[in-house]
């Protein structure tokens, strides 16, 4: 395995530290990667919500991707909030470019329900965007965006997945924590993510359901330490279980340094420091 592989996360910033940019850096750093950046839009967000975006030029955007591979060799990459149409068009070519795995993480709406994205981007998203995955992360509402879906079943779960698998995404890891298609009676302690691939297998990954409210920037946190463990050179299935077993910790040992919303995870005791 590599050790302290150059993780990039391409994103929006969090000043609260929970989610978006921050997050990315902090999960990479404690797993030992050496985290870069190319920021997308300024946030102004804490816990309890999203105050206002202010997207970045997307030639500026494009620059500091140019910069980034100039200076070091990326071994991992993912994208998180990319905002607008502009700014994914003038990531879409640098992106091709790239010989490393890339995660992407289709980041629509906040957890506090803020729209992340303007509306006339989904279409590029899920036509220029999701092609470019080796890893698509999406949670059940980005999933039913992307696929045109409504998801409440298994069944419509594998039509959601095999819609984004055609769309050029070369493996999908559905997030369950926003259903249980287990039905009534099933085990509510526990949640399923399935980590899909183009060769048709579904594997279910089922994990502990950790009660916390400290739940800020749990998409960003497990994409960003599956990128970390890719850059490690960990295979998909491997990485993915592993990015699992981080955000666990993560929340289970989780804790609020600010005063409202909610908290986010703890990202040192994710890494078992």
């Amino acid at each position: 395995m590599r050790e302290f592989p150059n993780i990039l996360t391409i994103a929006g910033t969090d000043p609260g530290g929970g989610a978006g940019i921050q997050a990315d850096l902090k999960t990479a750093t404690v797993l030992k990667g050496f985290g870069l950046s190319v920021i997308t839009a300024l946030v102004a967000q804490n816990g309890a919500g999203v105050k206002g975006i202010m997207p970045v030029p997307p030639d500026f955007v494009a620059l500091q991707l140019q910069t980034v591979y100039e200076g070091f060799e990326v071994h991992a990459a993912k994208t998180g909030m990319l905002c607008n149409a502009p700014i994914m068009e003038a990531l879409v070519p640098e992106l091709e470019k790239r010989s490393f795995p890339l995660v992407v993480d289709p980041v629509c709406v906040s957890q506090s329900g803020h729209k992340l994205i303007e509306d006339d981007a989904i279409d590029v998203l899920r036509k220029k965007i999701v092609p470019q995955a080796d890893l698509l992360t999406p949670n059940v509402p980005e999933a039913e965006v992307l696929s045109g879906v409504t998801i409440n079943s298994m069944q419509d779960m594998e039509k959601a997945v095999a819609t984004l698998l055609k769309s050029g995404a070369k493996a999908v890891l559905m997030k369950g924590g926003h259903f249980n298609v287990g039905g009534p009676g099933s085990d509510k302690s526990k949640l399923t993510d399935w980590l899909c691939t183009a060769d048709g297998n579904i594997l279910p990954l089922e994990h502990e359901r950790i009660a916390t409210n400290n739940n800020h920037g749990t998409g960003c946190t497990i994409s960003a330490a599956i990128t970390t463990f890719l850059g490690m050179g960990y295979p998909l299935e491997e990485a993915v279980k592993k990015g699992q077993q981080f955000l666990l910790r993560a929340l289970k040992y989780s804790f609020h340094p600010g005063k409202i919303g909610a908290g986010p995870v703890n990202f040192v005791a994710g890494a078992g420091l």
